[in-house]
């Protein structure tokens, strides 16, 4: 029986929530030097699901990887007073790491327990962590490997017109571990860059994107898309596999 003092629970503003959680991405990330002790390092984990029998199609990982970045990103949990709020912002605002590592079977299955988001695209699927010091890694995730597998390149379909592409340099011959860290700063700059009613758009939509590869003709063109602003470039620190500066993935927003 009510007593007359019963109040409504106040009604969540999920879009200014989310206005508030792009802000932060909008701001761009890294700047922050190492910390002296390499066990603080701040880095975000990500984990390709690949089965022995039946691996997946490398540009649907590709594309899982991709949006499973953002995704983590611009969670709620991620945002203010979120319980991933603190360990986010000590990563994004420090020199930004992701580390791509594999998982199959029961490996796969315990990754699911541990904090994160998992995208699956046409039977592909890639969890990205909440990020944090690599002295810090569970367990569950520690012992996965790193490379050792890679994938052969496929031929996907067309693109749906309503999708960002996110072009990666095929001169530089990445695994698709490395490939799959860089897809996924390319989805967090993009999805930075773009208006928040777009991006808002884009995360109702699941972070799909398209990644494909790009031919050097192809990319010089991409590059000139970057210089006139119509498109954003990840640009490698150089820490594996490529050289300092390369320009590893352009990601071109679509035509909403």
């Amino acid at each position: 029986m009510g007593n007359g003092w019963e109040t409504e629970a106040p009604v969540r503003d999920e879009a200014a929530e989310f206005a508030v959680r792009h802000a932060e991405l909008a701001q761009g990330y890294g700047g922050g030097a190492d910390p002296g002790d390499p066990a603080l390092v701040q880095a975000m984990q990500m984990v390709l699901h690949i089965p022995k029998a039946d691996p997946p199609a490398r540009s649907a990982l590709l594309e899982a990887a991709a949006a499973a970045a953002v995704a983590v990103c611009l969670d709620p949990r991620s945002g203010p007073g979120g319980e991933w709020e603190p360990r986010y912002l000590a990563w994004k605002r420090s020199r930004i790491r992701k580390v791509a590592r594999r998982a199959r079977g029961a490996q796969w299955v315990a990754a699911g327990d541990v904090a994160g988001v998992t995208v699956e695209v046409d039977g592909a699927q890639a969890r990205a962590f909440v990020p944090g010091p690599v002295g810090e890694i569970d367990q569950r995730i520690r012992k996965l490997q790193i490379g050792g597998t890679d994938l052969d390149h496929d031929e996907p379909g067309p693109v749906d017109p309503a999708a960002p592409v996110l072009w990666v340099n095929a001169a530089l011959e990445m695994s698709v571990g490395k490939a799959a860290a860089q897809v996924g700063h390319a989805s967090m700059l993009l999805a930075g860059a773009l208006p928040v009613d777009a991006a808002a758009a884009w995360a109702d939509r699941g972070f799909r994107c398209a990644v494909r590869d790009a031919g050097a003709q192809q990319w010089v063109a991409l590059v000139a898309e970057v210089a006139a602003g119509r498109a954003v470039a990840v640009r490698d620190a150089g820490f594996t596999e490529v050289a300092p500066g390369s320009m590893t993935v352009i990601a071109v927003p679509p035509r909403w």
